[in-house]
């Protein structure tokens, strides 16, 4: 059977176009990713009439609300002003991969963010979730003095706070959610959003950190991503993003945060040896090509020999004597934290349609939202 909707209790359109909220049709339409020019068609009014719309300056007329929802995928109420939103800015966010995505694919993926946090705002109504526990965070970013300027300082300051010892994290993500960091994986690989190798925002009450599900292929790619934007989260709340310099540190806090170098270079060996590193690799939840770019940077091996391992290591993953490992083999590496939320939040019967209702989102986006793909089939009323 198809999900059912509540009852609807919600504003009629004639209000909806009285408070009409521009903010929210911008939202929707980055998110669809659609252009003005393409949503004016439907409504037969010009792009700049849509613009207007966005921006406040006019309002769309009340039989408009219905088209825009049905263009939009949203429901109507969607549109009506006072829920609770956020404006997240691109400089505020750090994309892994910044370079290579469009305008486009970045506007939708700070439109996702801006709903993720209306998801978790609405969620927090039902569920207490972990608190932030970042040194110095609070309302969105952290005080300047309250962690080392160094990434290899602050990736060990943050494990002393999280207790973490000097030990191998073995389930990074959830590590990360049960310190209060909202952590998704985009569940459809062929969503503009998931064609952003990562990205996140400390800028929003509660920081977001969203992986793709290309890197999900390969645990260690995957948890050392994580790590990367875990780094961003902290050393960087006052760096413009895709600063190479910036990528450099993430990276840098990220290795010594997965294999602190204190213990990692007593183990790593003093010449090739790849049973070793994979071993090692297997141990601490990271790549072997990371750890040999570990042994080059602790100085255990010159550049060249570096070269020439990782020439070797191209052949031996097409040979499949090393292979990568989907995180679909470790529970503790793939997101839950809102999941298990809106389970709770059922049991005390919020259910997810009702959620979605508050959000003026369909029932299928809240579980794409979640990270869930939704197979089952979409019935329509004819």
């Amino acid at each position: 059977m198809p999900e059912q909707r509540p009852p609807s209790s919600g504003p009629s359109v004639q209000d909806i176009a009285a408070t009409f909220d521009g903010n929210r049709l911008r939202q929707a339409r980055q998110l669809a990713l659609r252009t003005k020019h393409s949503l004016a068609g439907p409504l037969g009014v010009s792009a700049a009439a849509i613009g207007q719309y966005e921006s406040g300056v006019t309002r769309p007329r009340p039989e408009a609300i219905s088209l825009l929802a049905r263009e939009l995928n949203v429901l109507p109420e969607f549109f009506a002003a006072g829920r609770p939103q956020v404006r997240v800015e691109t400089s505020t966010t750090f994309f892994r991969s910044l370079r290579s995505t469009t305008a486009k694919q970045r506007d939708k993926a700070i439109a996702y963010t801006e709903q993720l946090w209306e998801l978790v705002y609405a969620i927090e109504k039902h569920v207490r979730l972990p608190d932030v526990d970042l040194p110095g965070f609070s309302g969105g970013e952290i005080a300047p003095d309250a962690l080392p300027k160094s990434p290899i300082a602050a990736a060990q300051t943050i494990r002393k706070v999280w207790k973490l010892g000097s030990r191998p994290i073995p389930h990074l993500v959830r590590t990360i959610e049960n310190h209060g960091i909202v952590t998704v994986l985009v569940s459809d690989r062929h969503d503009e959003v998931a064609r952003i190798d990562a990205f996140s925002t400390a800028s929003l009450p509660r920081p977001i950190i969203v992986l793709s599900p290309d890197r999900a292929d390969d645990v260690y790619r995957h948890r050392f991503t994580a790590a990367h934007e875990l780094g961003h989260l902290i050393l960087h709340g006052d760096r413009p993003s895709g600063d190479p310099a910036v990528e450099r540190e993430a990276d840098q806090f990220a290795a010594e945060f997965l294999t602190p170098r204190l213990i990692i270079q007593e183990l790593l060996p003093q010449r090739m040896d790849f049973k070793k590193l994979h071993q090692l690799s297997e141990q601490w939840g990271v790549s072997v090509k990371s750890l040999i770019y570990r042994c080059k940077e602790l100085g255990k091996i010159s550049d060249a020999t570096a070269r020439r391992a990782y020439i070797r290591l191209n052949q031996l993953t097409s040979q499949r004597l090393i292979q990568e490992r989907p995180i679909a083999q470790f529970p503790g590496e793939n997101p839950a934290l809102l999941r298990k939320a809106v389970e709770l939040a059922a049991e005390n019967n919020v259910s997810i349609p009702s959620l979605a209702q508050s959000l003026g989102w369909h029932p299928a986006h809240l579980r794409k939202m979640l990270g869930e793909a939704d197979t089952r089939p979409q019935l329509r009323l004819v």
